[in-house]
């Protein structure tokens, strides 16, 4: 049995970080409820945008028109995998459950013989896939020193995106991601990024199939111009959606581990009073036996 001078600093030990993790918990909650605003606000404005290409290619889509940033993937060989984490560790399951749905569709491009490349926003991420992967990594967004993510942060990316497109450094890229459900709910999700593939069901077509449009200035620059906005909203999206995920999974696991610090300290506290009954009784019986030898 541990003596009462091990078990008193064990179960100082485990208040001072009951304390940080309740710390940690609160600000997590703080920073959630404006997190969880920005990715709920912008939310609309990423699907409306993401409905107005996918009109617009809908609506061109029987006319001869061959934009490179359009198309399925489907006979493409190479891909780029955006995998978008923390910067930080301590949220839980938040950062792994991202790399596991990346590995997976990893395994499943290896299994189709298709060229793979992997760019990470996020340190976390990077991490992770690093040992296994480290041959595929092409770049790094490093968000560390970013307090706020903006529109302008999402823009950069989508430029250095754009422009790897264009040199023929990959004909297919997907993000990955957690969508925000709840505070003990994050989905891990995926799409595709470039080139665009419109949705008919998302486009806004109305009754208006048969309607025949002229466009000014022609379809292809007009696409060439909502293109590269479209695809920053959808980057920026993802890393609204990731940031309310990354707080709502940290308050879980921060409250997690306050609770499991409480009943660890219920149980120290319960043998070190055991400890200490076990000692008294023993000395007890000491003086006892002492005053029956005299």
């Amino acid at each position: 049995m541990p003596n009462l001078k091990d078990l008193k600093i064990r179960i100082d030990s485990v208040k001072s970080t009951r304390k940080i993790t309740k710390a940690m918990q609160m600000v997590a909650a703080a920073k959630l409820r404006k997190a969880q605003e920005q990715a709920e606000r912008g939310r609309p404005y990423a699907e409306k945008m993401r409905a107005i290409v996918s009109n617009l290619a809908s609506s061109v889509k029987n006319i001869t028109l061959d934009n490179k940033y359009l198309g399925g993937g489907g006979d493409s060989k190479k891909f780029l995998l955006i995998i978008a984490t923390a910067e930080r560790g301590l949220c839980g399951g938040f950062n792994s459950s991202i790399v596991k749905l990346a590995k997976t569709r990893i395994a499943e491009l290896k299994s189709q013989n298709k060229e793979i490349k992997i760019l990470t926003i996020g340190k976390k991420g990077r991490e992770q896939l690093n040992r296994e992967f480290d041959s595929l990594f092409i770049g790094h967004v490093d968000l560390s020193n970013e307090k706020n993510i903006t529109i302008e942060t999402a823009r950069k990316i989508s430029i250095d995106l754009i422009s790897r497109f264009d040199n023929g450094e990959y004909e297919v890229a997907e993000i990955f991601y957690n969508k925000f459900a709840s505070v003990i709910s994050q989905i891990p999700s995926s799409f595709q990024l470039l080139p665009v593939s419109f949705n008919e069901k998302e486009a806004d077509t109305g009754n208006v199939s048969n309607v025949s449009f002229n466009f000014e200035p022609d379809e292809d620059e007009i696409l060439n111009e909502i293109i590269p906005k479209s695809i920053a909203t959808s980057i920026f999206s993802v890393l609204q959606e990731n940031a309310a995920s990354e707080q709502g999974s940290r308050m879980a696991a921060m409250d997690n581990a306050t609770r499991n610090a409480g009943e660890m300290i219920d149980k120290l506290t319960i043998d070190f009073n055991r400890s200490r009954q076990a000692a008294i009784t023993n000395e007890l019986i000491e003086i006892i036996s002492g005053a029956e030898a005299l």
